[in-house]
């Protein structure tokens, strides 16, 4: 649900970068899962946060001053699944998305997603092929269909894009 940009302050404060489309979801969970580059999820008290610009500045009960935060620049925010709200039937999580198998109207598979990214304008699907990565913009002009049941994305992409 967000990135770890870096230290804010020198009392234990992270700054994060939300990666929702409403900043303050993120806030309203009062327990954070935070993962290091390459490292495993670890779960933190959520005690005190708010909107900062487009960043959200939060103080978690077990980190105690800059350094202990640091360790964490660069790494991931995220929260328990069973914690999200339920969604309506034409919409999907973004991490859901990650593994499908991405198809075009060709037939012919590009590859699997690989993450989804906000660029600003619209989240873009990172494809990951045989031959390389492609990044396709997941809006409605381009994505015919998303079915996370068969593991299946369809979009109006060709091979050669």
């Amino acid at each position: 649900m967000g990135r770890i940009a870096a230290p804010y302050g020198v009392k234990g404060w992270v700054n994060v970068l939300p990666l929702t489309a409403e900043a303050q979801t993120l806030l309203s969970h009062k327990q954070w899962w935070l993962r290091r580059r390459g490292g495993d999820w670890q779960m933190f008290a959520m005690e005190s946060g708010r909107i900062h610009g487009r960043r959200i500045v939060a103080k978690l009960a077990e980190l105690h001053d800059r350094e202990a935060v640091a360790v964490y620049a660069g790494g991931e925010v995220g929260v328990s699944r069973d914690a999200l709200p339920a969604i309506a039937d034409n919409e999907v999580y973004w991490a859901d998305l990650v593994g499908l198998a991405v198809w075009n109207r060709q037939g012919e598979l590009l590859g699997k997603v690989s993450a989804v990214q906000d660029y600003g304008a619209h989240p873009v699907l990172e494809v990951e092929g045989e031959d390389r990565v492609r990044l396709v913009p997941f809006v409605e002009a381009y994505v015919d269909s998303v079915d996370v049941a068969s593991g299946r994305i369809e979009v109006d992409w060709r091979k050669d894009y």
